[in-house]
């Protein structure tokens, strides 16, 4: 008994299938290789490189503000030399006749000599005035006058009468009453008249004026009191 092969016939499609399949399948594998290949070296650079970066972070460098610059001090100006005036010239005297033809020109004259200084007339104070004269006021009281009390009145006694009489009586240069008034009344009439009448007996040492007697008033109290 023999058997013959007879070659398998695959139909068309099937064929392209495995075709397709076979040239993915080598694409995958050599993308498999170079990816293990590549990413082992990606890891093993990258990963010592990302390490380093993170242990040893680089200092910040501080940075200290700079103080402002000092303010330069001002210089004084110079005073620039103020330039020199020339002083003025001097007139000349220019006389009004023409000089004579050996007299030296361009002489300034002298000036006229000013005249003296009369001295100040002393002006004689204005006399004082002279001294009012001394007045001196009538006396009534003088021992050597002998002036006797007014007497009092019986009836103002037998009443009790008292009181104070003061009278103006105007002295002449003789030392006698001219005139007598009552210029404060003792209240009673009777005390008032009897003062009156021994007043216009009385003799006073006149008053003066500079020494010269004169007429003159006086007021002269009188007391009448019975205790």
């Amino acid at each position: 008994m023999s058997f013959a092969l007879t070659p398998l016939k695959f139909p068309v499609l099937d064929r392209k299938f495995f075709i397709v399949a076979l040239v993915l399948l080598l694409h995958a594998a050599a993308l498999w290789a170079l990816q293990a290949g590549l990413l082992r070296r990606v890891v093993e650079v990258f990963v010592p490189v990302v390490l380093v970066s993170t242990a040893v972070e680089p200092p910040k460098l501080q940075t200290t503000p700079m103080p402002p610059p000092a303010p330069e001090p001002q210089k004084p100006l110079a005073r620039q030399p103020q330039p020199a005036v020339p002083p003025a010239p001097m007139p000349l005297a220019v006389p009004d006749a023409p000089p004579a033809p050996n007299a030296p020109t361009g002489v300034v004259a002298p000036p006229a000599p000013l005249p003296p200084v009369a001295a100040p007339v002393a002006v004689a104070a204005p006399p004082a005035p002279p001294a009012p004269p001394r007045i001196e006021l009538p006396i009534s009281d003088a021992a050597y006058l002998n002036n006797p009390k007014p007497a009092y009145p019986r009836m103002s006694m037998q009443q009790g009468e008292q009181g104070r009489v003061v009278l103006n009586v105007l002295i002449g240069a003789d030392g006698n009453p001219k005139k007598v008034e009552i210029h404060q009344s003792s209240g009673f009439e009777r005390l008032d008249r009897a003062a009156m009448e021994a007043v216009m007996r009385w003799r006073f040492v006149p008053g003066k004026r500079g020494g010269v007697p004169e007429t003159m008033p006086m007021l002269v109290p009188l007391n009448f009191s019975m205790g």
